[in-house]
C-alpha cells in the first residue's frame, strides 16, 4: 500500500532513500532547509570558479554503479567520470614527495624504490584487502545493523581476529618506512578514526584506494547530486528547498507530521537524513532514543577547516589531489581525538579540480580547496581561520617551491560554526561517527527509531557509516527496512 513519506534533508542518503521509496510506489517529498540540495555536497560558485563545498574524493565506483543499476541506469547516463592519473601526491618535505599512480603495478614499483622488499608485501596486503572488500562492500555493508548476527558469516568467521586487531599494527608489521606507513594509513582516515582505533578488517579501504583508483566526475561531485535529483524526480519525488523542519509531531507513539516553516504537514512515515542528534531534538524529550550523555561519549569523526581559493594563475608542482604530511601525524591525531584542541602544526589536504576539469576555473586560473581536519566542537573565529590559512599557505609555498599568496583573488572559508549553522551538525562534525570497533554495524544508532513508530533515520551517523558510498547504501538500507516493516 502506497504511503506518504516525508524525508528531512537532501544529501546523498536522503536522495538515495527517496529514489528507492518512490520506485516502490510511495508518495515521497524531500524537505531541505537550505536554498540548494545536496547537504554537505553542495557547490560554491564565484567569479567563474566552481568548488565542491564538501566531498571531493570519488572512491568505490562500483557502489555508485550498483545504486544506478537498481534503477536500470548507469553513472554515464548522467555524468562523465574521469580516472585521475596519478591518483594523488603525498608531500613529506621540500622536494620530498611520493606520487601514487592510477594502477597497482606502478604503485608496487614506487613502494619498492622507497623500501626494498615492500613491493611484494604490498601485493599480498592488497590481495587480502581485496578479499575484505568483497566481503564488506558486496555483502556486510548492505545489512541494516539490526542484529550482531549480521556480522556472522562463514567468511567473517575466518577473519574474526581482524575485527579485534587494528590496521596500524598490521601495517607496521609489514612495512617499516614511515612514509609508506602513512600512505597506507591514509585511506582509513575516511572512516573517521585513528588507524590505531580502526579494526584490521577495514584494510578494504586500501583496496578502494590502490585497487579501484581515484576518480573525478566532470563538473565535480555535485554532478552526482544532480544525477540523483534527476533520477528522483523522474520517479515522482517532490523536492522542496528553503523548507526548515521545526518539529516532528508524534501521536500515540507514532510519527504523524512535520512542522515545516510553521506549516503542519501530515506523514505516514518520516525519514531523516539530517543530523541524527539534531533530528531527535525535534521530538519531545520522552521520544528521544539517545540521551545527550550518549552523544557526548561517542567517538566522532573530525570536523574540518576548509578554504575555497581562487588563484589568478596555474599552480605548479601539485596534482589534482595533494596531501601534506610534512608534520607529526600522531600529534595532529592527538589534537583531534585525545585532547581536542587546535593543532599547532596541522596536516592538510589540497585539491585543485581545475587540474582535471576546465570548468572549475577560468582559463589560466586555478581553483584550490584546502582542508585541515579538526576535532569537533572547537572554538571557531575569523581570527583563528586566518591564522591557520597563513600556517598552511606558508608551508604550501615552501613545500611546492613557489609563491602563491600574491595570486589569491579571493578565499572563502567553512568551519565548525558553518557545519552547525548549515547542517545542524552535532558539535560541527563533518563526517559523522567514526567506524571504531564499538561503533560498527549494530552498535551504531539505529535506522528505525526505538521509541517512535514510523520514524526512520539514514546517513553518516547510522549504518554503514561515514563517506559518500556508505551514504548511498544507507539510503537503500532504510528504504528496504521501511518496505519490510509495512
Amino acid at each position: 500500500m502506497a504511503k506518504k513519506i516525508n524525508i528531512i534533508g537532501s544529501g546523498f542518503s536522503s536522495l538515495s532513500a527517496a529514489c528507492y521509496l518512490a520506485k516502490a510506489g510511495h508518495e515521497v517529498t524531500i524537505y531541505e532547509k537550505n536554498q540548494t540540495i545536496g547537504g554537505r555536497a553542495r557547490q560554491l560558485k564565484r567569479d567563474g570558479f566552481t568548488f565542491d563545498i564538501g566531498p571531493t574524493w570519488y572512491w568505490m565506483p562500483d557502489v555508485f554503479e550498483r545504486f544506478f543499476a537498481d534503477f536500470n541506469k548507469k553513472p554515464a547516463d548522467y555524468y562523465e567520470l574521469i580516472k585521475l592519473s596519478p591518483a594523488y601526491q603525498v608531500y613529506f618535505g621540500v622536494k620530498d614527495f611520493i606520487t601514487i599512480a592510477d594502477n597497482l603495478p606502478e604503485i608496487v614499483k614506487t613502494f619498492e624504490t622507497v623500501e626494498r622488499g615492500s613491493g611484494q608485501k604490498l601485493e599480498r596486503f592488497i590481495k587480502e584487502a581485496q578479499h575484505n572488500y568483497d566481503i564488506a562492500i558486496k555483502d556486510l555493508v548492505y545489512r541494516p545493523g539490526v542484529s550482531p548476527l549480521e556480522l556472522v558469516t562463514l567468511e567473517t568467521a575466518k577473519k574474526v581476529n581482524q575485527f579485534f586487531g587494528n590496521i596500524s599494527k598490521d601495517i607496521r608489521r609489514k612495512f617499516s618506512n614511515p612514509k609508506l606507513i602513512q600512505i597506507l594509513e591514509f585511506p582509513v582516515l575516511f572512516l573517521g578514526a585513528k588507524p590505531s582505533d580502526t579494526p584490521s578488517f577495514y584494510s578494504f579501504m586500501n583496496f578502494a584506494d590502490f585497487g579501484l583508483g581515484t576518480w573525478h566526475p566532470k563538473n565535480g561531485m555535485y554532478s552526482v547530486i544532480l544525477a540523483m535529483e534527476e533520477l528522483a524526480q523522474s520517479l515522482g519525488v517532490t523536492i522542496k528547498t528553503n523548507a526548515n523542519i521545526e518539529k516532528i509531531i508524534v501521536e500515540s507513539g507514532k510519527a504523524k507530521a512535520l512542522v515545516v516553516n510553521g506549516e503542519t504537514i501530515s506523514s505516514d512515515i518520516i525519514v531523516s537524513g539530517a543530523d541524527y542528534h539534531h533530528t531527535e531534538t525535534l521530538l519531545d524529550k520522552s521520544y528521544r532514543a539517545y540521551s545527550e550523555r550518549y552523544w557526548e561519549k561517542r567517538v566522532f569523526a573530525p570536523s574540518s577547516l576548509l578554504f575555497y581559493v581562487g588563484f589568478d594563475k596555474k599552480i605548479e608542482n601539485v596534482e589534482h589531489h595533494s596531501l601534506f604530511f610534512d608534520v607529526d601525524f600522531d600529534r595532529h591525531a592527538e589534537a583531534i581525538y585525545d585532547s581536542p584542541h587546535w593543532p599547532e602544526d596541522p596536516l592538510f589536504y589540497a585539491s585543485f579540480p581545475s587540474k582535471t576539469d576546465e570548468n572549475a576555473a577560468p582559463m589560466g586560473k586555478e581553483a584550490g580547496i584546502f582542508l585541515i581536519p579538526l576535532a569537533p566542537g572547537l572554538e571557531d573565529t575569523p581570527q583563528i581561520r586566518e591564522l591557520y590559512f597563513e600556517k598552511i599557505i606558508n608551508r604550501f609555498e615552501l613545500l611546492t617551491q613557489q609563491s602563491v599568496k600574491n595570486s589569491v583573488i579571493f578565499k572563502e572559508s567553512f568551519c565548525v560554526n558553518d557545519f552547525i549553522k548549515d547542517y545542524n551538525s552535532y558539535k560541527g562534525n563533518a563526517y559523522g561517527l567514526a567506524n571504531t570497533l564499538l561503533q560498527t554495524a549494530f552498535l551504531r544508532p539505529k535506522l528505525k527509531s526505538k521509541k517512535v513508530n514510523n520514524l526512520y533515520f539514514t546517513g553518516q551517523l547510522t549504518v554503514p557509516g561515514p563517506g559518500v558510498p556508505p551514504s548511498l547504501i544507507s539510503g537503500k538500507l532504510v528504504a528496504d527496512l521501511i518496505t519490510k516493516n509495512l
